[in-house]
């Protein structure tokens, strides 16, 4: 990976190109082969002079921790939403666990309420799906 006077010389050598390859041009790549815009962005605003703060915690890892999930997502073609496993794992959810959804038009929000199983009499009667309570 270029840096400083060689890292500037080379982008402007290939700025008729798209960023991407540049920053491929200048070896910003990771090993699975993804373009790593973050750390090139920062060695060119650090080439250009500016000094940034350190990003990532302590210890000398450099602040890498891998890719990070991001609080986004899209309607696919086919009009599902697709929440992903990043969110339901934080999130502490379990495969086959049921919601109902409600939909908040004033705020564009979207919640998911649990639905917990009531067994009504014994052991072989009828389940109800019932969303919790919020009574606290």
């Amino acid at each position: 990976m270029l840096v400083g006077k060689e890292l500037l010389d080379k982008a402007r050598s290939l700025s008729n190109r798209s960023e991407d390859e540049i920053a491929r041009g200048c070896g910003y790549v990771g090993p699975s082969g993804r373009v790593l815009k973050k750390s090139f962005y920062r060695a060119l605003v650090e080439a250009k002079g500016y000094k940034l703060p350190s990003s990532g915690g302590s210890g000398s890892g450099g602040g890498v921790r891998g890719r990070q999930a991001e609080f986004r997502t899209r309607v696919h073609g086919n009009g599902n939403l697709l929440i992903g496993h990043a969110y339901t794992r934080k999130l502490g959810l379990e495969p086959g666990q049921e919601f109902r959804i409600e939909i908040h038009r004033e705020s564009g929000a979207i919640w998911l309420l649990p639905l917990e199983k009531v067994t009504l009499g014994g052991e072989n009667s009828d389940e109800l799906d019932l969303p919790e309570s919020n009574d606290s």
